[in-house]
């Protein structure tokens, strides 16, 4: 996890592709969720915001933190208590109001984040971001420095809100009944009576709400994963471990199964011979299907650069134009909103439906795929098998010592012509990506090719070209 300082700051967590995260009480702790709640309060505006969590331990302490910022700062806060993701995206988008969720999405129990959407349920811009960044290790630093003699510590930017002022903190789980509803409208009268699923909710936030949506459309539905105990969140199950899943999928004769993470925004699936359908595969099956009922604005579909080459390749067969963003949902979103596009997501099973929701929705897409198959009256096997066909993807990450942006910068543009030359010899058939981290002095390299071996060879001259040019200091490379 990246940190910023501040005077009498220390580190403190930073906004990274999907909000801050950190050990929660250890990096997230509740003086940085009070700053960072004021901090919001102060750069969001709209005066209220709807806030969820969830089922960590951690949460309803970060909950209470972040809320007591929001409110003294003049924000009226309502609660919806343990829900998805998309809930409180959905909640912002028909209030008009912002958001907030608590949650650290697949990572392991001890984690813990904080997800902000703007007035209207989208997701921050990089700007906004930087802005409330800024703020916080303002508000932080000025609380931890203080006023000798236990006088009021020094505050920047606006003053407290006092008495009528101060902000209302309320439940309001009833908002979640209009969430409810939106996922059934979705289907457009349709139901899944006949359609038997396994769903795995990662003893998540979709616990209670998923086996409900799918039930209350006909479907019968056998649940995993159901039983948070606030620690046992994305524990061997829901999308980061699908065995269970594919086992109990496999062994019932069910059609199919729905694994979400964590915080219920993404989905990955398994077909009825228990074998994983991943969110290339998700986005490419659905993206045929609005195109055949006319409904893929522009025939096209917006992914990441991770998405696989196979997915172009199969997006080509079937008309389908693919516009690529940088990797993050937000970015997706961004240009689906830019090209008046109805469809995009990830590899990782975030899908944005753009005309029903503002973020990745894992229920929805869920929902959407199990109609589809009833639909179709084929298989997801079949339906995935015929969208594409996944080529084989090796993946490098390149240490480079204690060099800084600018020597990773300099790597990457003298082997600028071996990087060509192994394009040339994949052509359309393979692809490569070499970017570097984010957070860290590292190059990482990915090749996919139609084999294996071949895509194993051309990542072995890539991260030695990458060794030679970087000089000495050089790390091994770790293999993800």
């Amino acid at each position: 996890m990246a940190a910023a300082g501040g005077e009498g700051a220390g580190a403190l967590p930073r906004f990274g592709t999907d909000g801050v995260r950190g050990v929660a009480n250890v990096e997230l702790t509740p003086e940085y969720a009070v700053a960072l709640g004021r901090a919001a309060g102060r750069r969001l505006g709209g005066g209220r915001i709807v806030v969820g969590r969830d089922t960590r331990a951690s949460g309803p302490l970060l909950e209470a933190a972040l809320c007591a910022g929001l409110a003294s700062e003049g924000m009226d806060v309502e609660l919806l208590g343990v829900c998805p993701t998309p809930a409180v995206a959905w909640a912002a988008a028909h209030s008009g109001q912002a958001g907030a969720m608590i949650s650290a999405s697949h990572n392991p129990f001890p984690d813990n984040g904080i997800k902000l959407f703007a007035p209207g349920g989208v997701k921050l811009s990089d700007e906004a971001q930087a802005a409330i960044e800024a703020q916080v290790v303002l508000i932080y630093g000025g609380v931890h420095r203080g006023v000798a003699g236990g006088g009021s510590p020094a505050e920047p930017g606006a003053s407290r809100p006092s008495g009528a002022a101060v902000g209302r903190i309320r439940s309001a789980p009833d908002l979640l009944g209009g969430y409810a509803q939106a996922l059934r409208d979705a289907l457009e009268g349709r139901r899944l009576d006949g359609l038997a699923v396994v769903i795995d909710c990662a003893n998540g936030a979709a616990s209670a709400s998923a086996p409900v949506a799918l039930t209350e459309l006909g479907a019968e539905v056998t649940v995993l994963g159901d039983r948070p105990d606030g620690t046992n969140i994305n524990e061997r199950c829901g999308s980061t471990d699908l065995s269970g899943l594919a086992a109990a999928v496999a062994g019932s004769g069910a059609d199919l199964g729905l694994a979400f993470d964590g915080d219920a925004d993404r989905v990955l699936a398994v077909d009825h011979r228990g074998v994983a359908v991943d969110g290339d595969e998700l986005i490419g099956m659905c993206a045929i299907d609005l195109k055949a009922r006319g409904l893929l604005v522009d025939d096209t579909v917006v992914v990441t650069v991770m998405a696989n080459q196979g997915f172009r390749l199969g997006m080509r067969r079937a008309g389908i134009v693919v516009h690529e963003t940088a990797v993050g949902d937000r970015y997706v979103l961004a240009a689906l909103e830019a090209g008046g596009w109805v469809l995009g997501g990830e590899q990782s099973g975030h899908v944005i439906f753009r005309r029903l929701a503002t973020t990745g929705d894992g229920l929805l897409t869920g929902l959407l795929v199990a109609d589809l198959v009833r639909r179709s009256g084929r298989t997801l096997a079949d339906l995935a098998s015929s969208t594409m066909h996944r080529l084989p993807q090796v993946l490098v990450n390149v240490p480079l010592g204690e060099g800084g942006p600018s020597e990773v910068a300099a790597v990457l543009e003298r082997i600028g012509p071996v990087v060509c030359d192994v394009e040339g010899r994949l052509g359309e058939e393979g692809r490569v990506l070499i970017r570097p981290s984010g957070t860290e002095p590292l190059i990482r390299v990915m090749v996919e090719a139609a084999e294996a071996p071949h895509a194993r060879a051309l990542t072995s001259e890539l991260v030695d070209a990458i060794r030679r040019e970087a000089g000495r200091g050089v790390r091994a490379g770790r293999v993800d």
